[in-house]
């Protein structure tokens, strides 16, 4: 329920402060398990994401974000997970990959805001073969520095958001081709 309260409320603020264009709902799986990677723009993009989205998503978070314990409440209650990042977190990679058994994730491949799209880390390749789930990959345009810097109700910047399946991915891959292969989609969009 708190999750729903907090994408209803993200979803207002975004119709209030953007223009919004969202194309390729119909690419989101309506149920099962399946991972939603975005490229990653600004702090918007992730409760953008989770607002636009047909389903609800978990996703990956910095553990820097979880320090505050009441803040750290609430965003584990929504389903985020904290992840150490530079390291190899075994804990949060069982926790994805049970989380994956039967509900969405959501992954910045990037690892991190304003990366560019060459910088993917292997991780959504690593958690598509050990999950076997589907990807869809999300494009999202005018969240970043290409933003208008004053956002109002006057003057609303424009945001666009496409999902698409990633369709090329085969059994056989190695965890950089299926990285290599949901960038390119993410590009392409």
């Amino acid at each position: 329920m708190l999750y729903r309260i907090s994408t209803t409320l993200a979803y207002c603020y975004i119709r209030l402060s953007y223009k919004i264009e969202v194309r390729g709902r119909e690419n989101v799986p309506k149920k099962g398990p399946f991972i939603l990677a975005g490229n990653h723009l600004s702090n918007l993009d992730p409760p953008l994401l989770a607002a636009l989205s047909p389903r609800k998503v978990s996703f990956l978070a910095k553990e820097e974000l979880f320090k505050n314990k009441i803040v750290g409440l609430y965003f584990r209650s929504v389903g985020l997970l904290p992840l150490k990042r530079g390291q190899n977190d075994i804990g949060a990679v069982r926790l994805t990959l049970k989380v994956l058994k039967s509900k969405p994730l959501a992954i910045f491949p990037q690892g991190t805001r304003g990366v560019s799209l060459e910088a993917a880390n292997n991780g959504v390749g690593f958690l598509c073969k050990k999950a076997k789930v589907p990807v869809i990959a999300a494009r999202v345009y005018g969240t970043g520095k290409e933003a208008p810097e004053k956002v109002n109700f006057f003057n609303k910047g424009k945001i666009r958001v496409i999902f698409a399946r990633v369709d090329t991915i085969e059994e056989g891959d190695s965890y950089e081709d299926i990285t290599q292969k949901v960038m390119d989609k993410i590009k392409s969009l």
